[in-house]
């Protein structure tokens, strides 16, 4: 099973990992730590050999400080970064098809080699594509990643779609991590 990143995480989960070709989304309020999941996802595999896709609406300025405060060394050398700016490549979230060209391209050129992928643009896609377009794309997105060598982590804001949307999406997915805030 490829680790998550999080020793703890892995201990929680069935088989102390991510199970081969899967697609889990990661669901919480802003500022929980959905990224922080999502950069050491993407670190794991890198340090495992794989290849890492990571398609995001933040600079790679932002990446390099969030991953400082969550104590991570920065994996941008060793990712193919889809960024706001800074990245390989940007990712156009409102022209879907462009997108869809971006990772296959990505996929056929690591098709012999294990993949990571991190979608932390699920909740923009949801926002700017009309909801049938947006369902469309991830789901074609969750069915090429398993067709390769895959672990897809997405991510989803909650309270930035409505509700029947976010239960949609998890239905998607092979698993669901919901990050929630605790009073003590």
């Amino acid at each position: 099973m490829p680790s998550s990143g999080l020793l703890s995480l892995d201990g929680i989960l069935e088989g102390g990992g991510y199970p081969e070709k899967s697609a889990i989304l990661i669901i919480g309020p802003p500022g929980i730590g959905k990224e922080a999941l999502c950069y050491l996802h993407a670190k794991a595999g890198v340090d495992e050999g794989a290849m890492c896709l990571y398609m995001t609406t933040l600079s790679m300025r932002e990446i390099v400080e969030d991953e400082r405060s969550f104590g991570i060394d920065a994996t941008r050398q060793s990712a193919v970064w889809m960024a706001r700016e800074g990245g390989q490549e940007k990712p156009d979230l409102k022209d879907l098809a462009r997108l869809k060209k971006q990772v296959e391209t990505f996929l056929i050129q690591n098709q012999n080699r294990k993949i990571r992928i991190v979608a932390d643009i699920l909740s923009p896609i949801l926002m700017l594509n009309p909801a049938d377009t947006a369902y469309g794309f991830v789901d074609w997105l969750l069915t090429e990643a398993k067709q390769h060598d895959t672990v897809l982590v997405a991510t989803l804001e909650e309270g930035m779609q409505p509700v029947q949307a976010q239960v949609a999406m998890q239905r998607l997915f092979d698993g669901v991590i919901e990050l929630t805030f605790h009073k003590t």
